[in-house]
This record gives structure tokens, sequence and C-alpha cells, in this order.
């Protein structure tokens, strides 16, 4: 994968004493800024931060309510300014129990979730926080021009950031498993250089089995384990397609739930994944120079561990294209300049004939159609209403998951 090299400039120094000529320094080598990834420690639950190259800033999940107290100061010393994206991979407690109060805290130009609706309480009073908050909520829906791309976002010094799943409507979402509110977790696949991070959220056996139907390069130097190192995810063909060298689990120390199991263990140590548990190491710092990760535990005396990356290619492999350029059929893109939310790569609709009215709720900074799903996990009430779509843009921007 081509990425930016950042050269460093040259200085030569003249030799000032006489009858001596000066001489030239060696080159120096060119350089990669550093991606780096937060694994938090957040006790039974799932939190990470990203930051790019760039200062593009990614928060994935908020780990339980009771993690409130050091998540929240912790992304405030990491994250200067409002977050870019947040995305909750699933909707249950330990995943989002902290986000609310660190949009609150710090801010979020975007929040993204899979779309599968749940009835927690706390699930929609995040919702409504995110309606007050966020100026743009989105989920990882197919481009009806190019349904068969992938969701990519750009970060930065070509770091990108593609949904691999869900992909509902184009692709149902998955039902009848052990559970559906885990088993559409967003799973997403972070890339720099030759280096990957996959990130599965809660993912189940068919998540997984679901996903390697798919034409796609799950190769990653770095993975996210699912549920917390539950006996049921990380499937033995899953990892052989995921090849990690490095395995971070999130959990919580004494956990009643027996988290990691010894299946999930005896299954990454098959792989030769290296293990690392925030409940006996707390947060894992990995730093990635586009060539290798190197990760470092917050507790514990050992020497930080370096793993090669060997990503070769593009996520997708076969006939599916990643939805990394306009060309590849109008796919939604981030681009890495600018504030998150990006300027669509298709133009927008034309003004609606139909009598389609467009709605925006309180605080919000884009609006949407009428019979968008966004609207109807919303719990707030307080919404305005537009009856044509030119009177809509004069005062907000359209929002990407409904094309309004």
């Amino acid at each position: 994968m081509d990425f930016v090299r950042l050269l460093l400039p040259l200085f030569v120094l003249l030799a000032a004493l006489p009858g001596r000529a000066a001489s030239s320094p060696a080159p120096q080598t060119p350089t990669l800024k550093p991606l780096t990834v937060y694994f938090f420690d957040v006790g039974q639950g799932d939190a990470a931060l990203i930051v790019s190259p760039t200062g593009k800033t990614v928060l994935i999940d908020g780990g339980p309510p009771e993690a409130d107290d050091t998540l929240v100061p912790r992304v405030r010393q990491l994250v200067q300014g409002p977050l870019d994206l947040v995305i909750l991979t699933h909707p249950h407690l330990d995943h989002l129990g902290g986000l609310a109060k660190v949009i609150q805290a710090v801010g979020a130009r975007r929040f993204m979730d899979p779309g599968y609706d749940h009835p927690s309480e706390s699930y929609r009073k995040l919702l409504d926080v995110v309606g007050q908050k966020v100026g743009q909520v989105m989920t990882p829906t197919p481009n009806p021009s190019a349904p068969e791309t992938l969701l990519t976002i750009g970060l930065g010094e070509g770091v990108t950031l593609t949904v691999l799943s869900p992909r509902a409507p184009r692709d149902p979402f998955l039902t009848h498993t052990r559970s559906d509110v885990n088993a559409n977790s967003i799973v997403a696949k972070l890339t720099y250089g030759k280096t990957a991070f996959l990130f599965v959220g809660d993912a189940e056996p068919e998540t997984e089995e679901s996903l390697l139907k798919k034409p796609i390069d799950f190769t990653s130097t770095v993975l996210k384990v699912a549920h917390h190192g539950g006996r049921y995810s990380s499937t033995a063909p899953f990892l052989a397609a995921v090849k990690p060298q490095a395995a971070v689990i999130s959990c919580g120390a004494g956990n009643d739930y027996g988290h990691p199991t010894d299946e999930a263990l005896e299954r990454l140590g098959a792989v030769g994944a290296r293990i690392f548990r925030t409940d006996l190491q707390g947060e894992v710092l990995a730093v990635s120079n586009g060539t290798t990760v190197t990760l470092t535990p917050k507790k514990g005396r050992s020497a930080p561990t370096v793993v090669t990356g060997q990503v070769t290619g593009p996520v997708a492999k076969g006939p599916m294209p990643t939805g990394a350029s306009s060309s590849a059929g109008g796919s939604k893109v981030v681009p890495a300049k600018g504030t998150l939310p990006a300027e669509r790569t298709t133009p927008p609709p034309a003004a609606s004939t139909s009598g389609t009215r467009y709605v925006s709720l309180k605080g919000s900074k884009v609006f949407h159609r009428e019979d968008c799903g966004t609207l109807k996990r919303a719990k707030t009430q307080d919404r305005k209403m537009y009856n044509d779509r030119a009177s809509a843009v004069r005062e907000r921007r359209p929002a990407e998951d409904c094309d309004p």
C-alpha cells in the first residue's frame, strides 16, 4: 500500500577552519510519523483510541459506566479538541457506558454505530447526548450508487480505517445467533503501510464465518480480540485468515465471566500471537511506524514487544473494491485534510419533488430524510422540519447515513 514519506531536511555544516575542506554529512533516513493506538484499561469492557500521524482521533467504544473516572481524564489528556470520530461497535453497556461523558467532556465531530437497535435505557441516553453534541451521525451503510464498496475513512499519511461489517441493508443483519447484538458489531481494519489493526467488537462465530466468505484480506498485525477472550469467538479459521502477530484482550481483573477463556488463549497461541491482557498488564500502547508495531504494556517490567507488519495490499482482494478513491464508483470517503465528516464523492440528490420532508434534531448540524433510521433511534422529539431539501440545505448539511 502506498503511503507518504516525510523527508527530513538535510543540513550541510560548512567547516570554518582554514585549509580544511567542508565535508558533506551522510544522508538521513526518511522517517514516518507514528500511528498510535491506546488500548485503555477500562475493566470488563472495551475502549481504544486511535491517533493518526496527522493528529486525527478515533475512539472505538467507551467501556462500562464504572470506567468513567479513569477514561474521561485519560482521553482529555490525549485529545486536544473534539474527537474526529466516535465508533460504538454495538449497543451493550460494557462498550457504551463511558461514551456519553467522553463526548460531553471533549466533544465529537462524527458518531457511528451499526444501526442495530437495542431497547436499553443507557443506549437511549447515549443517543440523546449524541443528538445534542455530535455534528453528524451515521451507520456504515453502503452507498446506493456503489453498493459493493466498503466505507473507508482516510486519516492522513496513508492511514485508512475500513469498515468491513455490518453492511445493512445491502447485507442483512445476522439473526438467530447466540447474541444478535454482538454478531452485528462493527468490524473495522486500520491500515498503515505494512501494518494493520483489526477491531472486532464482540463479534460472534457467525460474524467471523460471514466475513470469511467475502473477498477481503484480513491479515492484521494486531488483533483486538473479540468478546474479551470469550470461548466462542476467535475461531481457528478466522485467526488463520487474520494471522495476528499480537493480540490484545480487554477484560476486567477477576471478572465473573472467566474471560479470557482457556479455549481462546489456546487458539491465539496456536497462531503464534503475542498476547496482551489489560486485566494483567493495564493499558497497552501500540505504536506503528508503517513497518513494525511496538507494544508496551503499562504494568509490569517486560520490555516493549516489536512485531513486524505483513500486510501486502489493500483490504479487499478480488472483485470487491474498498472505496479508497472517488473513481471506485462513488463510495463515501473521508479525506485526510479538513475535519470529519467529509464532502461526498457523489453529487447530492436533487431537490425532492415527491413531497419528502427533511428533519434536523435539536443541536445537530445535519439534516435527515423523515424516514431515516437515525431519527427512529433518537429519543428526543425536539426536531425541526423542512418541507423541501433546499430549505434544509440553507441551514444544515446533509447527513451521510441516509443521503438526504
